[in-house]
């Protein structure tokens, strides 16, 4: 039941994260819905491909499809008066899908019985795959290869899903909601990690 909670938030959340940034970036209603289902369903396939579960499973899951139509149809609706408002959640839908998702792939390679390395794997590249698809094709440099902090909430998912820290459904739910409120923190108050520049002062080294 978790499992299917958080892949029904997370495809919720990615869905409507690449519906607005299609809008932004004024695409049409047909690349607003590529976008939105790409960005809902690209982590799960590249996960599936890298653990040894076959691509084709995702096609069994026609209810998140079917989610996933109804939300981007919501968010296309949605009056434009008032979706400008919306665009500023647009950071805050990718925080939760990130996070449902980055759980819902470290639950699904230590249930394969894949070792902890695995499981980090997993779960960063269910949480953010899809987004750096959308970003790819949204002509956006990718957040996870920026110096904000991004992935690292992911690894820390696979870490406590993987070190079996978060194990029952409360513990899961309570890792959940810490990785979206830090990933939230680290986009309002712009934490970054280290880069080290090799154009010091407009020079190369």
């Amino acid at each position: 039941m978790t499992w299917e909670v958080l892949s029904m938030i997370g495809t919720v959340a990615f869905a409507i994260s690449g519906a607005i940034i299609a809008m932004e970036e004024e695409y049409d209603i047909l690349g607003v819905y590529i976008l939105g289902i790409v960005t809902a369903f690209g982590g799960g396939a590249i996960r599936n491909l890298l653990i040894g579960v076959p691509v084709s499973a995702l096609w069994e899951q026609g209810l998140f499809f079917q989610i996933a139509l109804l939300s981007i149809t919501a968010v296309f609706l949605f009056p434009n008066n008032l979706l400008k408002h919306w665009q500023k959640w647009g950071n805050f839908f990718d925080a939760i899908g990130l996070s449902a998702f980055a759980i819902q792939g470290a639950l699904y390679a230590t249930d394969m019985g894949h070792p902890l390395s695995a499981t980090i794997v997993a779960a960063v590249l269910t949480g953010s795959g899809g987004g750096i698809i959308r970003d790819l094709l949204a002509g956006r440099k990718p957040t996870v290869l920026k110096s904000e902090i991004y992935a690292v909430w992911a690894i820390i998912c696979g870490l406590f899903v993987g070190l079996k820290i978060a194990t029952n459904p409360y513990e899961l739910y309570a890792l959940f909601i810490m990785a979206t409120g830090l990933r939230v923190l680290s986009y309002t108050y712009k934490w970054k990690l280290p880069i080290k520049s090799l154009h010091a002062s407009g020079k190369g080294i």
